[in-house]
């Protein structure tokens, strides 16, 4: 029996990069309506999705992960396209197993939050079972290579995205990530670490963080992780500068303000590319496996994930070579003489 590629691409200290972060991007490229974050922009502009799924491969990308998050039924209902669910889902899937073939990448499946799940409601349970199918059967028929499920705050959910994935799934391996909220605990209440590593122990392939904090708040969780899960562990913050004060990006405030953020004004809460690069690096030295972005990503920030973990896509020929730049680069490639005059009239720097 063959092993599956990208359990395969794990084996023996591997690695995988995964861009993730398409609803916001569509969003700030107005395709896409803030709050109900439904990915019509699928069915309404396919071309678009396809070429977000080239741009993220360009920048480093192993896997083309199909943008399926929110086109479950429950955000479907929402605006009225519940008929539309299949066609939205079977578009996304198509197009990122043509993409993943044409690049020799990866292809994943993609479960989500349902906004449904209640701890002690079985019957809420059972309608989230049937949600998580639809769309588990789908990515099955278009050929995925493995499917996640992602940004769960109730533990129980998550576990049951993972059942869903073992029960519907034809075999496929099973990542599975959690959102940390603030605090130490999962809206359940349940403690993070102790129910990432129950989901370890519970059969998922990767488990691990994504969305809800930035890089400084989540690497703490992330070191705890690695100490007690005994396989590959995931990482995917969303790219904004959280602090122990406000820990997650629903809890940002306007920087100079005490206005909320999220989601409109945290382009003013945006890391820089070299926090993403302090971050990518660290999770290398700790032994993170799958690592990337989620809401907020861009192909330059997957870019500079990529080359921390030592990719050189096709994106890295345009890295940035400041050392020619007019005013910053180095004197000796330059005339120093118009350099100068510029550095002290446009920068201030009379020196």
């Amino acid at each position: 029996m063959s092993t599956n590629a990208f359990l395969k691409r794990l084996q023996n200290g591997g690695n995988v990069v995964v861009a993730e972060g398409y609803i916001f991007e569509f969003e700030r490229k107005g395709y896409l309506q803030a709050g109900t974050f439904v990915p019509e922009v699928t069915i309404e502009h396919p071309e678009l999705v396809r070429l977000m799924y080239e741009e993220f491969v360009h920048a480093g990308s192993d896997v083309v992960l199909a943008f399926t998050y929110y086109a479950h039924r429950e955000k479907l209902r929402l605006i009225g396209r519940e008929d539309d669910l299949v066609k939205i889902n079977r578009t996304a899937l198509r197009m990122a197993r043509e993409v993943a073939d044409k690049h020799g990448c990866l292809m994943a499946g993609n479960i989500c939050n349902s906004s449904v799940y209640l701890p002690d409601d079985e019957s809420t349970h059972a309608i989230i079972e049937e949600m998580f199918k639809e769309q588990i059967v789908l990515a099955v028929e278009h050929g995925a290579d493995y499917i996640v499920g992602e940004t769960f705050g109730d533990l129980g959910e998550g576990m049951l995205a993972l059942e869903c994935i073992k029960k519907y799934g034809n075999g496929l391996p099973a990542v599975i990530t959690m959102i940390a909220p603030a605090g130490h605990t999962f809206i359940d209440g349940s403690d993070i670490v102790d129910g990432i590593k129950s989901l370890e122990d519970a059969g998922a392939a990767v488990v691990g963080l994504n969305c809800c904090r930035g890089p400084e708040t989540m690497l703490p969780l992330l070191r705890e992780i690695k100490q007690v899960c005994k396989g590959p562990v995931a990482a995917l913050p969303v790219p904004y500068r959280t602090t122990i004060e406000e820990p997650t990006f629903f809890s940002m405030t306007i920087p100079g303000t005490k206005s909320r953020a999220f989601p409109l004004d945290l382009c003013a809460c945006l890391c820089s590319r070299q926090q993403i690069a302090e971050f990518a690096r660290e999770c290398k030295n700790i032994g993170i496996e799958y690592v990337g972005l989620c809401c907020g990503n861009s192909a330059s920030m997957t870019r500079i994930v990529a080359e921390a973990y030592g990719r050189t896509p096709p994106a890295c020929k345009y890295s940035p070579a400041m050392e020619k730049h007019f005013l910053f680069g180095e004197k000796y490639k330059l005339k120093n003489e118009y350099t100068d005059k510029c550095r002290a009239r446009i920068c201030g720097d009379v020196n």
